[in-house]
């Protein structure tokens, strides 16, 4: 048996990642006592930041940019500013440079989308003006425990699931071929699309483009001063406040090696859990879980800079996330070679240059990058030499000023956090079947988190609502627990938790 201080806890949770500690946190506000175990020697699960390049540079390992992070409600009732937390925002949440040399610029204020976006300005404002407007039912519907038929039964949650509905079934690709006319805007929507890891002409990329756009105009998109690790330290601390155990380098290989406990909450994938639960699941639900999809692989690299990245438009200076890959064909087709099993040739890049709003980051004129694109599930294949040549088309001289670098392949990442299968960051495919039906259909639609085997959930990203540092599959399935195993009825769940919001803070670069 794992190390503990009692002989048994009313919950005991597998994995302190975001979700992992979300789930702990929400039992502990209850009044309950709680342990969480984690196999590495710090928390964070995908939210971890390292010096993995040289000395002095902070790099963060999976998570760098956090658009859920300061969406998330669960979030937003927590103290986090309290324990260290401080988001970080820049001019402007997104840059994407073109071939011709101009720069797309996602401004956190509509007024201001006319100097990269021209002509199209009008049709951002006509496409996104509504969804800001909507913002509170879009969270409930998008950010709530996704399930058509649970969505139904709330008002508020429905009428943003009916409205995001169109969405849902369109097209990243056909949206923007359609609302826009120009490069810029076509590129923004193709960019931030790809985020879902799916190829740009399957639905549900448009929602998943509109639901992270309309966030960079409400809340932006931060990044926690001093590294991603801040929000997890942040959550461990408070929870250890509430009176909550965290046990770190121990990692369980069966649910028999846990003390006693009413509920057990596991934040990993269906593949961990069968290995976990043994012959504890019932055969029929096992088989389905095995049936469980997972997405593409990443491959991931860190750069130590000698200076800022040189962009050829200084625009891109203005902001903390960079989408390098052209227009909106070249994207599509990247994302598209990756679905098909290829490592595409001039591959989407995922940038991102925190050191330039957070100077904790680096040394005194150094300046580290985090990047990463999308390979083939369970890849090996190097993409250094391809990430820096794209790297380079948009700012010559990248490449003379890396003084180190560090690189996973998507098996390196599946071996470094095992709830990356395949390099899959994500937690789980979230195409249009499997973003409602995480981690399986279920006639139980007011309770995705629950397995067959009384007292034992689910809470990782293969949970809805899925994948981000948002630590709400952990927070559902906690209230599911907090219902199902200890009885606690609708209003003292919605009693708990009313500590004031994390503070944002907006800086200007630094040089």
């Amino acid at each position: 048996m794992a190390r503990s201080k009692r002989a048994d806890y009313d919950a005991v949770v597998v994995g302190a990642g975001p979700n992992g500690l979300a789930a702990a946190i929400t039992l502990a506000r209850a009044g309950y006592s709680v342990i969480v175990y984690e196999a590495s020697d710090t928390v964070g699960g995908g939210c971890r930041s390292k010096e993995l390049t040289l000395p002095g540079f902070t790099h963060d390992v999976c998570s760098a940019i956090h658009p859920y992070g300061v969406a998330s409600p669960f979030f937003q009732t927590l103290p986090l500013e309290q324990y260290g937390v401080e988001w970080v925002h820049s001019p402007a949440p997104l840059a994407h440079p073109l071939p011709d040399g101009r720069v797309a610029t996602l401004e956190r204020s509509l007024d201001k989308l006319g100097r990269s976006l021209g002509r199209d300005a009008a049709a951002w404002r006509r496409l996104i003006a509504p969804r800001i407007a909507q913002w509170d039912d879009i969270v409930a519907g998008a950010l709530g425990p996704i399930h058509p038929l649970r969505q139904l039964r709330r008002p508020s949650a429905a009428l943003a699931l009916a409205r995001f509905g169109a969405y849902a079934l369109q097209s990243a690709r056909g949206m923007a071929e359609r609302a826009f006319d120009d490069d810029p805007a076509r590129a923004l929507v193709a960019g931030i699309a790809a985020h879902a890891m799916l190829p740009l002409e399957q639905a549900p990329t448009a929602a998943a483009a509109v639901l992270m756009i309309t966030m960079a105009h409400v809340v932006g998109w931060p990044l926690a001063r001093g590294g991603s690790q801040r929000v997890v330290d942040a959550l461990a601390a408070y929870l250890r406040d509430l009176g909550g155990e965290i046990v770190t380098g121990t990692p369980i290989n069966s649910l028999g090696e846990l003390p006693p406990a009413r509920a057990i909450l596991a934040d990993v994938t269906p593949r961990q859990l069968l290995a976990l639960a043994g012959g504890r699941l019932p055969e029929r639900y096992a088989q389905r879980l095995k049936r469980y999809r997972y997405g593409p692989g990443v491959f991931k690299i860190d750069f130590a800079l000698d200076g800022p990245v040189p962009w050829s438009n200084p625009d891109c200076l203005r902001a903390a996330t960079v989408h390098v890959g052209g227009r909106l064909p070249e994207i599509a087709a990247s994302e598209r070679a990756v679905w098909n099993g290829a490592a595409p040739e001039r591959p989407f890049v995922l940038l991102a240059q925190q050191s330039l709003f957070d100077g904790t980051r680096a040394p005194a004129g150094k300046h580290t990058v985090w990047a990463y694109c999308h390979v083939p599930h369970a890849s090996d294949m190097d993409m250094t030499g391809r990430i820096e040549a794209q790297i380079e088309r948009f700012a010559p001289g990248f490449r003379d000023r890396i003084l180190a670098k560090h690189a996973m392949t998507a098996r390196q990442m599946e071996a470094y956090n095992p709830n990356y299968v395949g390099g899959d960051i994500n937690g789980g495919l979230a195409d249009l079947f499997q973003l409602f039906t995480r981690p399986i259909i279920t006639p139980n639609i007011g309770n995705p988190y629950a397995t067959p085997t009384p007292g034992l959930y689910l809470c990782s990203s293969s949970t809805p609502p899925g994948g981000g540092v948002h630590g709400l599959c952990g927070y559902f399935a906690a209230q599911a627990a907090l219902r199902t195993v200890f009885g606690m009825n609708a209003t003292d769940l919605d009693a708990l938790g009313s500590a004031p919001a994390s503070q944002i803070v907006v800086e200007e670069p630094v040089q």
